[in-house]
């Protein structure tokens, strides 16, 4: 399995605290990697690291064996690093349609291609504005795929704000991104009922540091981590 990421010592201090603590991980081609830990553990400050839009303090940030930690986030992009926010960020008076056209300037691939594969053909003329919150997910997975997002895909919490009845759908799109086209995935995730069925390993941050790597099952019957969820839903 060659390495896409691989993370060395990673840590980022602001103002005398240690929000990232030499984080070391290697992800693998293909591979689908969850990030779990109770809120304020570094997860999303890690992402920031990761595509760019923070520096880190130190340590390595690699991706595909080339040392990244100093480029701005678009030439990460440029070398196949995407990324979504907690967030949803969409044009509300624009269309599914031109959401994707206007990324595919950046990565020429085909919009009804894109819409195929995030399940949104049937939407391609509905403004941005009138989707479910978990259509816009799509839209976003959507974007990213048609801007070029071939070597590292990183979503950050995902399901959160999305409708119960909407996240087996979700979960299935990105499962047939990691499935069907061999992506590789990074994704924080809180609840482990979704990541069961989509991670190969599970990462679990505390107090910023890398706690425990291992399967879900692994993870889940490790002492330390029901230690470090205590009070929290794991």
């Amino acid at each position: 399995m060659s390495g896409v990421l691989a993370l060395s010592g990673l840590s980022w201090t602001v103002g005398g605290s240690t929000i990232v603590s030499e984080v070391d991980l290697r992800v693998g081609e293909g591979e689908f990697v969850a990030v779990i830990g109770p809120n304020g553990a570094g997860k999303t400050s890690l992402f920031n690291l990761i595509s760019g839009l923070t520096r880190p303090s130190a340590g390595r940030i690699e991706l595909d064996g080339h040392d990244v930690g100093a480029e701005p986030p678009y030439k990460r992009a440029r070398r196949g690093v995407g990324r979504t926010f907690q967030s949803s960020s969409v044009f509300p008076t624009m269309t599914v349609a031109e959401h994707v056209a206007l990324a595919s300037r950046i990565g020429r691939t085909r919009t009804d291609d894109v819409l195929d594969r995030v399940r949104l053909t049937h939407k391609e003329h509905t403004l941005a504005g009138g989707l479910s919150h978990g259509d816009k997910r799509k839209l976003e997975l959507a974007m990213l795929l048609a801007s070029g997002a071939r070597r590292l895909i990183l979503l950050d919490e995902p399901m959160a704000g999305v409708a119960s009845g909407e996240v087996p759908d979700l979960v299935d799109v990105i499962r047939d991104l990691h499935k069907a086209d061999g992506r590789t995935i990074l994704m924080v995730e809180h609840h482990m009922e979704v990541l069961l069925g989509l991670a190969d390993r599970v990462a679990v941050m505390h107090h910023g540091a890398l706690l425990a790597v291992g399967t879900p099952g692994a993870i889940m019957a490790d002492a330390r981590v029901q230690e470090a969820y205590v009070g929290e839903a794991l």
